[in-house]
């Protein structure tokens, strides 16, 4: 059978790594393979509408599955080549446009010409290959990506843990409750009720014990939570207070406080480019629970993905926003160099489908806000992600911005985020509670959960969800606290939009009129 390379699947050994054996043969994995989406003239044509900030109305799930769900013929010729190859159809996804395929490490190398090898990093083990996937033929137009035969760690968490300090003085706050950052941030009078918020979980677990701890103190009911395991990843704790369980009750604790009468899902899946992908469509693509609005706390540089899973996860947060489903996407923790050399943005923060959270430092008296800044804490090395994307164009809701660095001032070339920012500074952050410990956290990992938490009490207000909100925030900076003081390493503030923390953090009332009575 003749096969071609597929585009964009070559991926670099991750830096320090080296080779340290072949895969078992007879080692059973998991692979996500990617399907075109039919009527592409018609998605790519949504798209441009979208990014030039262009009215639309939202697609239902059911209606988005009809129209662009993967085509029979398509899945049956997947199903024919996994035969082939004495592969095992784990799961065929329509409308996410994806099907699973289970089998042995052996019949996968066979499958798409390479040799799966485990290779040895500062990190730990990862499985990959150190060529070009190839296809066959056949499958040249219908397939678009092969995902989760590499399984390296995609993306980090992005939450920051307050370094020990000195006890603090009696009546003196150490932290804020998510409560009373939305006091601070006048968040409209609502509690979600009706709404469902997804959560992207990839490593820990969910602590029912320490939720109902920590809405018992706050005097709430703890929050409606389900669990859904996407890929039988674990989602149980580790018992590690400093881990990823802390991304996941940040999670819980931030939107459950915020919006407590809306229902929160937890969608756990390995921590790989398949896993992340897959969890975002099992939200996306949740037919009983729906979620109306997505946070994202995880996500990596650019630069880490490879171009068929970056396009393939963009192509989904497009999917989001024709299905009227807003997608908050933390920004980053490592300032403009996303923890890598030279500048670089996080994604998929940058895609422009995701609304890209960025960092601040606030600092407030009573009920009032005294100082907002960027968060920079550079003797702790964490700082808000912005930037300039070096993958994705400039959506004309972002035409005539500009950038500040060193050299000057320059017009904004490609996309820039983040859209909007919040609290993140650790030394100003966010109590909660994890593994049965206190804990004051921060990152842009709280400021995702708490735009969502805010786009949720805004879409129980009104009969349609906010959506894809872009073009209409863009549209009304009277919305946000401008934050003009500050430098995320590569970037400063700018009274307007800046690549530190966009538009500003915000003024939740007034947001809310944004979209009132609105629809996309």
């Amino acid at each position: 059978m003749s096969h071609v390379e597929l585009s964009g699947s070559a991926r670099p050994l991750m830096a320090g790594a080296r080779c340290i054996g072949s895969a078992d043969p007879g080692e059973r994995i998991e692979v996500t393979l990617v399907l075109r989406r039919p009527h592409a003239d018609a998605l790519s044509e949504q798209g441009r509408r979208m990014l030039a900030g262009e009215a639309f109305h939202a697609l239902s799930r059911d209606a988005f599955a009809r129209q662009f769900g993967a085509a029979p013929e398509d899945l049956d010729a997947v199903v024919q080549f996994a035969r082939q190859y004495a592969l095992k159809v784990v799961r065929q996804e329509a409308a996410a446009g994806t099907v699973v395929l289970t089998g042995p490490v052996k019949q996968f190398n066979q499958a798409f010409g390479i040799v799966l090898q485990h290779y040895q990093h500062p990190g730990g083990i990862y499985r990959g290959c150190e060529t070009a996937l190839r296809i066959p033929e056949a499958l040249r137009d219908i397939v678009t990506a092969v995902l989760g035969l590499d399984d390296r760690p995609q993306a980090r968490a992005h939450i920051r843990f307050r370094p020990p300090l000195q006890p603090a003085r009696q009546g003196e706050a150490v932290g804020y409750l998510p409560t009373e950052l939305a006091a601070l941030y006048d968040f409209p009078n609502s509690a979600g009720a009706g709404q469902c918020v997804g959560l992207i979980e990839l490593g820990g677990g969910y602590a029912a014990q320490d939720a109902q701890t920590y809405f018992s103190e706050l005097r709430l009911a703890a929050p409606e939570v389900t669990v859904v395991s996407v890929d039988g990843a674990a989602a149980d704790p580790t018992g590690d207070p400093s881990g990823p369980d802390g991304e996941v009750m940040l999670d819980v604790e931030i939107a459950g406080a915020v919006a407590p009468q809306a229902h929160l899902v937890l969608y756990f899946a390995a921590n790989s480019d398949a896993g992340f992908i897959q969890a975002f469509n099992a939200a996306l693509h949740d037919s009983t629970h729906r979620p109306s609005v997505i946070s994202i706390s995880w996500g990596g540089p650019e630069a880490s993905w490879t171009a068929q899973s970056l396009q393939s996860f963009n192509q989904a947060l497009q999917a989001a926003a024709m299905m009227g489903v807003t997608v908050c996407a933390a920004a980053g923790d490592s300032g403009a160099g996303d923890g890598l050399s030279g500048d670089h943005v996080d994604f998929p923060a940058s895609s422009p489908y995701a609304l890209a959270c960025g960092g601040t430092r606030l600092e407030a008296a009573g009920q009032t806000i005294t100082r907002e800044t960027v968060w920079n804490d550079g003797s702790q090395g964490g700082a808000g992600g912005g930037g300039v994307s070096a993958v994705f164009a400039r959506p004309q809701w972002q035409d005539g911005l500009t950038v500040r660095t060193p050299e000057g001032t320059a017009p904004l070339s490609r996309r820039g985020i983040p859209d909007v920012a919040g609290n993140a500074d650790p030394a100003t952050g966010y109590r909660i509670q994890v593994d049965g410990t206190a804990q004051v956290v921060g990152g842009t990992s709280a400021v995702a959960p708490l735009w969502a938490g805010l786009i949720a009490r805004i879409n129980a207000l009104q009969p349609q969800p906010v959506g894809y909100a872009h073009a209409r925030l863009y549209a009304a900076p009277q919305a946000f606290r401008d934050i003009t003081q500050g430098s995320n390493g590569g970037f400063s503030a700018t009274k307007g939009w800046d690549a530190c923390t966009g538009l500003g953090s915000p003024k939740g009332q007034q947001v809310a009129q944004v979209f009132a009575g609105g629809t996309e």
